[in-house]
């Protein structure tokens, strides 16, 4: 018989439980079990009960007991370099779009591009037994990861490769992406072609500066070093090395920036310049086509990247054991203007 005055809900606890709902509707706790779960054979009046002791107490049922005992979470992990850049909060869109598609949740943290704090992150999420990982790695060695990839923990790396394991990874054409923005500056009579690019440590900026040199050799254009800047893009080195670029006896006409940081830092930088070079920028970024010329890049799709990347996580947790795979994604040339100004 369903109690006629509801007691209070218990105090001094924190979540509600079955058990308080069961004390309030005045049935037992397998009823409000069956009640939750839709489960047949319960009376409409005890039925009434529970839904109203589940709408007072503002209960919810909790799956997680359930989910481990599947041997799933239903949650997977992300670890990238930045949350606050433009790229990575792309990237975190489309991979959180996919999660959603397949009813999992997504935890992501930043490793602000720092080894210790990655590892730190990535095996913090492994021990609160996220179903599967993706990770934009840090520069420094993964092979961290192996015991949980040998226990059976799904993981895909996007945008770099991991450093001394074997694993799933989705990249773009960095090389061929560099190649196409000098070969462009180059067809518009530019033989003194700076690169600005982040540090060596970091695998995009190497092969960036790996297209760079090989399309400089296939024009016929000598590599010189000193028209090479790698380091961070913000503080006072970079701008002092582009000033002393620009203003030369033997100055460069034309900057290709290794991402859209850079391509902002140059801009800022070239735009107090007598003498404005002409720039192409790897990766496009907001209002770059708004500017006065607008800046011509070499456009990668952050969304795109990140939906390969979590696909191919999904693909494996539904059991896909096919040998390890290295996806490419082009990249494409829009040419706006600041690229097509000559020497």
């Amino acid at each position: 018989m369903v109690n006629a005055t509801p007691p209070e809900r218990p105090r001094g606890r924190g979540r509600t439980t079955m058990r308080d709902v069961a004390a309030i509707a005045g049935v037992g706790i397998k009823t409000v079990s069956r009640v939750i779960n839709g489960e047949p054979n319960v009376s409409a009046a005890k039925q009434e009960a529970v839904l109203a002791a589940v709408a007072q107490t503002g209960f919810r049922r909790n799956d997680s007991a359930a989910l481990l005992r599947q041997g799933h979470t239903s949650s997977i992990g992300l670890v990238l370099e930045d949350a606050a850049d433009p790229f990575s909060s792309a990237l975190t869109r489309s991979i959180q779009d996919v999660a959603h598609q397949h009813g999992t949740v997504l935890f992501s943290a930043s490793s602000a591009e720092d080894p210790v704090k990655e590892r730190d992150l990535v095996l913090a999420l492994c021990a609160r037994r996220v179903d599967g990982l993706i990770v934009v790695p840090a520069s420094g060695s993964h092979t961290y990861l192996l015991p949980e990839i040998d226990a059976g923990m799904a993981c895909v790396f996007v945008d770099r490769p991991p450093d001394g394991i074997e694993a799933d990874t989705v990249l773009v054409d960095n090389v061929g992406g560099a190649r196409a923005a000098v070969e462009h500056l180059v067809r518009h009579g530019h033989r003194r072609i700076a690169f600005i690019g982040d540090r060596l440590e970091i695998f995009t900026a190497r092969e960036r500066l790996r297209g760079y040199r090989e399309a400089l050799a296939e024009t016929g254009i000598a590599f010189d070093p000193r028209l090479v800047f790698n380091g961070p893009a913000y503080g006072e080195e970079m701008p002092a090395w582009l000033r002393g670029m620009l203003a030369g006896p033997d100055p460069a006409t034309a900057l290709f920036c290794g991402n859209s940081r850079f391509s902002v830092e140059a801009i800022r930088e070239i735009s107090r310049a007598p003498q404005r070079p002409a720039l192409v920028g790897f990766d496009d970024f907001e209002l770059a086509d708004l500017l006065t010329p607008g800046v011509t890049v070499v456009s990668q799709d952050p969304f795109g990247l990140g939906r390969a990347a979590a696909q191919l996580l999904f693909r494996r947790l539904n059991g896909d054991a096919t040998p390890v795979q290295h996806i490419h994604l082009r990249t494409k040339l829009i040419p706006r203007g600041s690229g097509e100004v000559g020497p």
